[in-house]
């Protein structure tokens, strides 16, 4: 080796005094230098995490609502204000909440509700008549007889409702069919309109013709009143039950609810049997025709049936 070189360039052998260099020490100062920079390097970044801007405050501010009127409620309000670190609020466009399963509050309408005509109102505005004239009410003139009502009873009871329908001619012996006018028109609350049946001239002045009711149910029944304008015929009045009507006034299902009488007046009312059994089937039977009703074979006459009501037992 040449002065001054501390290692073999041939053999990697070291001179004399190579491995006992001070230069640990060195070393020593570097990593020495390098543990101070990281730690001062954490120590920076702490400082600057901390200086960061906090989360911002809350701050729940509760504000009553003036009482709304007595028919709603309206729960206090809470509104919620965020703040910034340096204590300034910032208010946000403020929204009304319900609690949680709270009722919404009903609509108030905006302008009064004016009642109809038929409505009953609150306030009543007196007028001024300067004569009032009561009313009197004058009972219906009928029949008396064993087997027909009498005039003035003390409660009129409302008629049974029948159907448009109810109402058809009982033709068990097959009579014509233009021999007889519409049935409905006896049950269509107008006196002016009436059902007829044609006179036979064979057989006059006996007739074997009526009118039947169905009730389409069973009805009690205790009243009939009828309306006719060729008074003088003879009637009586049947019931009968089951599906289907008896095929002839004979049968056995037909139930008598009357004896046979001779109408006199124009409005009349019977009085039925049986008034606690209910009937199905009610036939008006018209078994004679009036004098001025006969007519002749070129010209026969008939019998009519204005209007027909039947009532129930009161009570």
């Amino acid at each position: 080796m040449l002065d001054g070189q501390d290692w073999c360039l041939q053999c990697g052998a070291g001179g004399p005094g190579s491995l006992d260099t001070p230069g640990w020490r060195s070393t020593a100062a570097i990593v020495g230098a390098v543990a101070v920079l990281v730690l001062g390097a954490a120590a920076a970044g702490y400082a600057a995490l901390s200086k960061g801007s906090p989360k911002p405050r809350t701050m729940t501010t509760t504000v009553a609502q003036v009482a709304p009127p007595a028919s709603t409620t309206t729960p206090a309000t809470t509104v919620t204000t965020p703040t910034t670190p340096g204590g300034a609020a910032t208010t946000p466009a403020a929204k009304a909440t319900l609690p949680l399963g709270a009722a919404k509050p009903p609509k108030i309408p905006l302008t009064a509700v004016t009642p109809k005509a038929s409505e009953k109102s609150t306030t009543t505005t007196p007028t001024t008549e300067t004569k009032t004239t009561p009313t009197t009410t004058t009972p219906s003139t009928t029949t008396t007889g064993s087997g027909e009502g009498a005039a003035g009873e003390e409660q009129q009871q409302s008629a049974i409702l029948l159907d448009t329908n109810a109402a058809s001619t009982y033709d068990p012996y097959n009579y014509p069919a233009s021999w007889f006018g519409d049935p409905s028109l006896t049950i269509d609350g107008d006196t002016s309109t009436k059902w007829t049946a044609q006179v036979n001239p064979e057989t006059a002045p006996k007739l074997a013709e009526g009118l039947l009711i169905d009730l389409k149910a069973k009805h009690k029944v205790a009243v009939l009143e009828l309306i006719t304008s060729t008074p003088g015929m003879a009637v009586q009045v049947y019931g009968a039950n089951g599906h289907t009507v008896p095929e002839s006034i004979t049968d056995s299902a037909w139930v008598p609810l009357s004896s046979p009488r001779v109408v006199k007046k124009k409005h009349t009312r019977f009085k039925l049997r049986d008034a606690k059994k209910a009937f199905t089937y009610i036939t008006l039977w018209i078994s004679k025709a009036p004098a001025s009703s006969v007519g002749t074979a070129t010209a026969p006459g008939h019998v009519s049936v204005n209007e027909v009501e039947l009532f129930p037992p009161k009570g």
